[in-house]
């Protein structure tokens, strides 16, 4: 049984039929899911969702789907860790990792959004599925895709790192490498989105896409045994991410789950992109694009679809945003891994290296509870760290040769 109600645009408030639409005919504002609140209190328990499975779907009558998902049944309810030797390293006595770097199949957050707008996709009728894509998403719409039986065209820049297109290619996806930048390669998928009968799941069925976000707000809350964190740091692209975290903290409130959310949300950019960031430290509700240039491309998006609604997450929890330069990301990357043992992408360098900042700017305080997003693996931005990392020593197959490098160990 489906409880969305419809969609209603998120800035008039005109309200729309469960359709293939994505922006409001009378003022062009963006589109949002509507739930009937009221049956799902009455339906959805703590003790039903602990009886689920463990994967996205637990959550299913928060998710806009009116039949069975078609994918998805291993992704979702990744780990949350206690980072207690990051936490000792940054001073922080209660810190998280919501870690999807090994989120099922393709190893980011990405697969949660995916397996909502394959499954919205296959009840709306569409046998070809698309994107637009900075890398994850493209892995996932290809992975899912090919799971599913759909076929899937897939648009990146293509500058993209050679690991994600790689990793896009083994599916038997169409790939189409675009001569240009994120938001070049997105403006061209909405030209052609209204010329193909294709579902593009971040353009034309966006809205439904975008809620399977929430699904990592939910986990979060759920692991901490229904609390909420009193910080949030997340890594901001298109905006969507962030916005929905803060929606899955509200659906839980509305439910009487939690008690109201006094969570404070910051957002993490790179500082070659860092349009919602600069909004955010300029108090302006208009989100200035600009042409990206920096190593975290999953992040590289000037334009940001979803910016104006990070702003406002940001500024309604009182959080606040930061950014963090190409060396930073790297030295965040090195961290994470020599303090947890996590391998992440780009991205979730800049998470780390943007909390590392408020932590010392006194933003973030050291004895509250913090939880730091990881949205991405480490495999898939290889040639970020490799200039920085030691050479393996090279010896000959002898004790005597190994003896002598020992020597000169300086770990």
């Amino acid at each position: 049984m489906s409880y969305v109600l419809g969609l209603r645009c998120r800035e008039c408030g005109r309200e729309y039929p469960k359709d293939v639409l994505y922006v409001c005919e009378y003022c062009f504002g963006s589109l949002e899911v509507v739930y009937d609140y009221a049956k799902i209190k009455k339906v959805l328990t703590k003790e039903k969702i602990a009886s689920r499975p463990k994967n996205l779907w637990r959550y299913r009558e928060l998710l806009p789907i009116d039949k069975e998902p078609i994918t998805g049944f291993f992704s979702g309810f990744t780990p949350l860790i206690r980072a207690n030797n990051l936490g000792k390293y940054l001073g922080i006595k209660e810190l998280y990792i919501k870690d999807d770097s090994v989120s099922h199949p393709t190893l980011s957050f990405k697969d949660r959004v995916v397996a909502v707008a394959l499954s919205k996709a296959k009840e709306f009728g569409f046998n070809t599925v698309a994107c637009a894509s900075t890398g994850n998403l493209a892995n996932s719409v290809s992975a899912q895709s090919a799971f599913c039986g759909l076929r899937s065209f897939i648009f990146i820049p293509a500058d993209l790192e050679m690991a994600k297109i790689v990793s896009t290619l083994v599916y038997g996806a169409q790939v189409v490498a675009v001569e240009g930048n994120y938001d070049e390669v997105n403006r061209l998928c909405t030209e052609i989105a209204s010329r193909y009968k294709w579902a593009f799941v971040n353009i034309n069925i966006r809205p439904y896409y975008s809620e399977g976000s929430k699904t990592f707000g939910f986990e979060i809350v759920e692991q901490l045994g229904w609390k909420l964190p009193q910080h949030i740091v997340v890594p901001v692209a298109g905006g969507s991410l962030i916005s929905k975290i803060w929606k899955a903290f509200q659906e839980l409130y509305k439910l009487g789950f939690v008690e109201k959310p006094r969570t404070k949300i910051y957002a993490a950019q790179a500082q070659g992109c860092s349009p919602v960031v600069t909004a955010i430290k300029e108090n302006s509700e208009i989100i200035k694009p600009v042409k990206p240039k920096t190593i975290a491309k999953s992040l590289a998006i000037g334009n940001p679809a979803d910016g104006y609604y990070a702003y406002s997450t940001v500024k309604e929890s009182g959080g606040w945003g930061e950014e963090a330069s190409d060396e930073e990301i790297v030295e965040a990357i090195e961290l994470l891994a020599k303090t947890e043992g996590i391998f992440t992408e780009t991205a979730g360098g800049v998470t780390l290296a943007v909390t590392k900042k408020l932590i010392e700017q006194k933003i973030i305080p050291k004895d509250e509870s913090v939880v730091i997003s990881i949205t991405g693996n480490g495999l898939k931005t290889q040639d970020a760290v490799i200039p920085k990392l030691k050479k393996p020593w090279r010896i000959k197959p002898n004790l005597e040769s190994f003896t002598e490098a020992l020597k000169t160990y300086q770990g």
